[in-house]
C-alpha cells in the first residue's frame, strides 16, 4: 500500500490532479505498471523504475511524441513523463481483429515514410533495458552493423551465450551486408521494438508502446513483428504491402533484420537466442551461394 501511495503522489505532483484510485497492471518485468483513476474522469497509466538508467523515461515520452506526431500508427498521449516515471493516457483494450490488423499495417506504413534524417538518433537509447547505440552513419548497412549487430555480437560472446565459431558467421554476414540487402531506400522512422507485446489492441486502433525510435530500414519492424508472431500478422503485413509495398524478396531477409533482437535476448537471457542468431546468419550465407 506504501508503494502505491507513493505512485500515487508522484502522479499528482506531475499531473496536478488527484488521484482517486490505483490498480496494479499485469506484464512486463523491467517497470512496475499501475492504472490510475483521476478525479477529472479520466484514467491513465504510470509506469515507474527504481533507480532507472539515465533519460529511461524521457527517451520513451520522445520516441512516442515523435511515431504520434508522424500521423500513422497511433500510440498513447503521453501526459508526464520525468526520471522517475512516464504516464499515458490509458488504453481500453480489445480483441484483436482482422479490421484492426489491416489498420495497424497501413499505420504502419504511413509512419514509416513520415522518415527522419538520417539512420540513427539524436542519442542513445534502449530497447527493454538493454542500451542501444544510435549515433548516425551514413548507411543503414554501416549503422546496422556497427551499432546494432556487432556490438551483441561481443556482448553475447563476453556473456558466453555466443561460441566464437557462431560469432564469426555473423561477422561473415555484416562483411557481406551489401550484397544482402534491397536497393537504397531512405530512412524510415522505426518503433523499434516492434514485437506483439508492445502492440495494445484497442477498439479504435492498435496503439504501439514501448519504442526503441530511429532512422533505419523499415523491414527491420516487419521482421521484429514477425520474431515472436503477432495477432493477425499476415493481415498486418499484406495491408502494410498494400500501402506501401516492399521491395522484392523482402521476406527472405527478414533473418537478417532478426539479427539484433536475437542477439540482444541472447545477452539478456542466455538460452537458444545465440545459437538462433547463428543460425539465422548461415541460413543467409547459404541462400547467397
Amino acid at each position: 500500500m506504501a508503494r502505491m501511495a507513493g505512485t500515487a503522489a508522484l502522479a499528482e505532483s506531475l499531473l496536478d490532479v488527484a488521484v482517486v484510485s490505483t490498480t496494479s497492471v499485469a506484464g512486463g518485468d523491467i517497470c512496475t505498471t499501475t492504472r490510475l483513476r483521476l478525479t477529472d474522469g479520466r484514467s491513465a497509466v504510470i509506469k515507474t523504475r527504481p533507480q532507472a538508467p539515465p533519460r529511461f523515461f524521457t527517451t520513451e515520452a520522445e520516441g512516442l511524441r515523435r511515431l504520434g506526431a508522424a500521423g500513422g500508427a497511433p500510440v498513447p498521449e503521453v501526459l508526464a513523463a520525468n526520471d522517475e516515471c512516464i504516464i499515458l493516457d490509458w488504453i481500453e483494450p480489445a480483441k484483436p481483429s482482422a479490421d484492426l490488423a489491416e489498420g495497424l499495417g497501413r499505420g504502419l506504413a504511413a509512419t514509416h515514410a513520415a522518415g527522419t534524417g538520417g539512420f540513427g538518433a539524436d542519442h542513445d537509447g534502449y530497447v527493454g533495458l538493454a542500451p542501444l547505440p544510435n549515433r548516425p552513419l551514413p548507411t543503414w548497412e554501416e549503422f546496422y552493423a556497427s551499432r546494432r549487430v556487432m556490438p551483441y555480437v561481443k556482448a553475447a560472446v563476453d556473456r558466453g551465450a555466443l561460441s566464437l565459431e557462431q560469432a564469426a558467421t555473423i561477422e561473415k554476414v555484416m562483411k557481406q551486408l551489401p550484397s544482402l540487402t534491397a536497393d537504397p531506400e531512405p530512412p524510415a522512422l522505426l518503433h523499434g521494438d516492434l514485437w506483439s507485446g508492445n502492440l495494445v489492441w484497442s477498439a479504435d486502433g492498435v496503439r504501439l508502446i514501448d519504442p526503441a525510435v530511429h532512422g533505419g530500414h523499415r523491414e527491420t519492424d516487419l521482421a521484429m513483428l514477425a520474431l515472436f508472431g503477432a495477432p493477425h500478422l499476415q493481415r498486418i503485413l499484406d495491408a502494410y504491402n498494400e500501402a506501401a509495398p516492399l521491395q522484392e524478396g523482402w521476406m527472405d531477409r527478414v533473418p537478417l533484420h532478426q539479427l539484433h533482437p536475437l542477439l540482444v535476448h541472447a545477452v539478456m537471457f542466455g538460452g537458444a537466442y545465440g545459437p538462433r542468431a547463428a543460425a539465422a546468419a548461415q541460413s543467409l550465407l547459404d541462400g547467397k551461394s
